[in-house]
């Protein structure tokens, strides 16, 4: 797995928030995503910045003057964008692409029926989006009605204390931002605080649908858990985009998704994970 080439420090510099106008500028000038774990990590960062900010909702304003994304970089560049935007914008624009990213763009946007909103200057591209409405308060009065009930919950958390194993059944949920996750997680914890004690996290993602809104606390709350309470997770999913979006977060974090096709491929890797642990 490759390292990280753009430091966090590098990539707020290049992260604005202009408050009055409700926009985020982001600069993607003179950097090159020759590789997906840039691009996760870069992605990341405007997740989380933009949790900070307390609100889920701006316009986007992009500048990819001399910006390149090379082929191994252009999946992940293009679903990570794509999640941001649909998550977080009110509307996008770009600005001084070169040729190439120009082509890259457009042709995204012909695949995916998307308006890329390209103009060659900041200038312009800023005047448009200062001419768009915010959507801010009705996206506020809906966005954290929550998904779930605790009667959806109880009876998806299992020990199998001869196992050490607590099972997880996240199949055919959507998480659709981060109140939904705080719930679960919360009654995750409430049902594993009384045990006192570790397991081996096994967790079914068949059908589960992550929302960009629920990522940035969705794998806060895994990693305290984790980090709290787990010998070792190994999730599950059958060719689903959740488990594509765990292996891509999973690079720019660097560390193993453990996430495998079926249930009995997961309970293998169980049992390697406790040989490991035994000759360790």
């Amino acid at each position: 797995m490759a390292s990280p080439q753009i430091s966090l420090g590098d990539i707020d510099t290049r992260i604005e928030f202009h408050d009055a106008d409700q926009i985020m500028e982001v600069s993607f000038e003179d950097v090159t995503f020759d590789n997906s774990v840039d691009v996760n990590q870069f992605y990341d960062r405007i997740e989380e910045r933009i949790a900070k900010t307390g609100h889920d909702k701006w316009f986007f304003l992009v500048n990819y003057c001399n910006a390149r994304i090379e082929p191994d970089a252009w999946f992940a560049f293009s679903r990570r964008g794509k999640d941001l935007n649909y998550a977080h914008s009110m509307g996008s624009v770009r600005f001084d692409a070169s040729e190439i990213t120009l082509r890259q763009i457009k042709n995204a946007g012909s695949r995916e029926n998307f308006d890329p909103s390209l103009f060659y200057g900041r200038d312009e591209a800023l005047e448009h989006l200062k001419q768009q409405p915010s959507q801010r308060v009705e996206y506020a009065q809906t966005e954290k009605v929550l998904s779930f009930t605790r009667a959806d919950l109880n009876w998806r958390i299992e020990f199998l204390d001869d196992e050490d194993v607590m099972y997880v059944d996240f199949s055919n949920m959507s998480f659709e931002h981060s109140a939904d996750v705080d719930f679960v997680y919360d009654y995750i914890e409430e049902q594993i605080v009384p045990t006192g004690r570790k397991w081996y996290f096994l967790v079914n993602y068949n059908g589960t649908h992550i929302q960009s809104p629920a990522w940035v606390q969705k794998s806060a709350r895994s990693k305290k858990l984790n980090e709290a309470w787990s010998l070792g997770s190994v999730r599950y999913a059958l060719g689903s985009e959740t488990e594509t979006d765990i292996r891509l977060r999973a690079e720019s974090g660097g560390i193993r998704p453990n996430i495998r096709n079926t249930e009995e491929e997961a309970w293998d890797r169980i049992r390697e994970l406790k040989a490991e642990s035994n000759t360790a």
